[in-house]
């Protein structure tokens, strides 16, 4: 079921049960190589494959493109929202179906600067109506070690405009590649410290982080296929209902 295609009437129709799906993306610089909308591409388009698989059990909203990327706008054409309003927009999203009995919400991402502003308007949201579901994940969570074993270049996990997203996008939009300006990209701490917050300007010379030049549509399919397909078991297994069971050995 796609929100945008349907009639008040048709949506009114809809199974309570169905999961509310929210894809969550960004319009920033992804280097000299990538689109600006790489990150809504790619969220939305899983999304889009997984609704496919799941069209009664899934109700598909418009990806919310612009993301929080503040880290992102030293590099010209980004766009970024502020955290406030980013969440804000999510939580409407939510609110303005609540109302009419949905009950069960999952947001996939796409940008990993959307990542601590979907957890706390889920955490916010839970709050204030805890009998309801709500859920949170990027599309490349579900998918680490899969990704591990498809890459070739040196990191073996997806960052940003590299291997993996650079693959993806020449998988579904080879149109938009500039493959005369793919290139590797980014520096690390040394030694390695947790936590740190850095803008991309920062870490890149051109605003990619990761091995693009390893890119090719096969492994861009064979990630998209693995997302596809790990995103839907757990969307079918949040619309079909789940338990909560103990640890504990029984005595």
């Amino acid at each position: 079921m796609v929100l945008a295609d349907m009639t008040w009437p048709e949506v009114d129709a809809c199974s309570r049960e169905a999961v509310v799906l929210i894809p969550t993306g960004s319009l920033e610089q992804h280097g000299p190589h990538l689109p600006l909308f790489t990150d809504s591409i790619l969220a939305g388009t899983v999304a889009a494959a997984v609704e496919a698989l799941l069209p009664t059990k899934v109700l598909l909203t418009p990806t919310l493109w612009l993301g929080a990327s503040g880290h992102h706008l030293k590099f010209a054409g980004s766009l970024s929202n502020s955290f406030e309003a980013y969440m804000g927009a999510v939580e409407s999203v939510v609110e303005s179906l609540i109302p009419h009995g949905f009950a069960k919400f999952f947001i996939l991402n796409g940008h990993g600067g959307n990542t601590e502003p979907n957890g706390l308007a889920m955490r916010t949201l839970k709050a204030k109506h805890p009998e309801l579901t709500f859920g949170h994940s990027g599309y490349f969570a579900y998918i680490e070690q899969e990704v591990a074993g498809i890459l070739e270049g040196p990191s073996k996990e997806m960052r940003h405009a590299c291997e993996a997203e650079a693959s993806l996008i020449m998988h579904l939009r080879p149109d938009l590649v500039r493959m005369d300006k793919l290139r590797d990209d980014g520096l690390h701490v040394d030694p390695p410290i947790r936590g740190l917050v850095h803008f991309f300007d920062e870490l890149t010379e051109e605003g990619s982080l990761g091995y693009a030049t390893r890119a090719t549509a096969e492994k861009g399919r064979r990630i998209f296929e693995a997302a596809v397909s790990a995103v839907a078991k757990e969307m079918e297994a949040l619309s079909d209902g789940f338990v909560l069971v103990g640890n504990a050995e029984t005595l």
